[in-house]
């Protein structure tokens, strides 16, 4: 019988707990194992982690019965909640809480909490710099998880608090990608201005994650940003103009304007941006580029993303 230290991963099938689940079982040692946590134990996704050798289990946060199954055993744990397929920061508190209450219920040693800042401490909402959305929130999808890290605190449960940066796949699967103006010439448009942003591969998060459990208790009760590197908008765009091989012009407009572009979650985002950059030097001090190399050692930069992943940008 395996003596591996088992990994409960939630969000196996997304992109930082299937990054997490894959890390663990490429790692020959086999100090750990994956338990990878999914709706659909059916799924394409599902399927080819177990056939890499991970145990599949069916669980859903809002079952706490099949939560505790899902953590029975198993000396650590990967929290993340995807905000995005409801757009609810109550819910993503709600979620929070009942993992940081099972963490504890379960006894487990090591829990990485996949977090962000809750900006509401730099910009409080009654400063109007930027806007308040739903009432009480800045950036939605950052304060909620920001504030939910109290929760893991207050039930004592060991936890690395693991801060992501901006993921370059998004401008393969998030349509944030260049698009190409009245003009014929294609645009990366961020309202940046000329800061940096921290960046990273989706799968380069998972990977750091796995070093932060490799590291063990060190590592506890840390905030811990991961990034592959820090760019400005124009470094972006001359990186990506080298790697399709077509002139992308960077396209920086203002926060307002980007707010109002009219996607789901475009005020949101708007926000977001806004806060990396006017408090570039807040979010890149946390996100340590050499620090996430001695995590992951086979850490990309934008350019090593963009020789693999250029291709896969839709360009209209």
């Amino acid at each position: 019988m395996s003596q591996s230290k088992i990994i409960t991963v939630f969000g196996a099938t997304g992109a930082q707990g299937g990054g997490v689940a894959r890390a663990i079982l490429s790692d020959k040692s086999k100090e750990f194992a994956v338990r990878a946590v999914t709706r659909d134990v059916n799924s394409d996704k599902a399927k080819e982690l177990a056939q890499l050798g991970a145990e599949v289990v069916a669980a859903n946060i809002d079952d706490r019965e099949t939560v505790a199954k899902a953590l029975a055993g198993a000396y650590g744990a990967y929290f993340v909640t995807f905000y995005w397929a409801h757009f609810s920061p109550e819910k993503e508190l709600e979620e929070a809480k009942k993992m940081a209450e099972a963490a504890k219920e379960a006894g487990l040693q090591h829990v990485i909490w996949s977090t962000l800042e809750d900006t509401r401490k730099w910009v409080p909402i009654e400063d109007d710099r930027i806007p308040t959305l739903m009432g009480k929130y800045k950036v939605p999808h950052f304060d909620a998880k920001g504030e939910a890290d109290q929760f893991f605190i207050d039930f004592g449960v060991p936890t690395t608090f693991l801060r992501a940066s901006f993921y370059w796949d998004n401008f393969i699967y998030f349509g944030s990608g260049p698009k190409r103006g009245e003009d014929g010439i294609l645009y990366l448009t961020l309202p940046l201005g000329d800061k940096k942003m921290a960046g990273i591969a989706a799968e380069d998060i998972g990977k750091c994650a796995y070093g932060i459990f490799k590291k063990g208790k060190e590592l506890l009760g840390k905030t811990i940003g991961v990034a592959g590197e820090h760019l400005t908008g124009q470094e972006m765009a001359n990186a990506l103009t080298s790697a399709l091989g077509k002139e992308v012009r960077f396209n920086n407009i203002s926060p307002e304007s980007y707010r109002k572009l009219g996607f789901p979650g475009s005020d949101d985002l708007g926000n977001m941006f806004q806060f990396y950059r006017d408090f570039d030097e807040v979010c890149n001090s946390v996100r340590n580029v050499e620090f996430s190399k001695q995590l992951n050692p086979e850490l990309k930069s934008f350019k090593m993303w963009l020789d693999e992943n250029a291709k896969l940008i839709p360009i209209d």
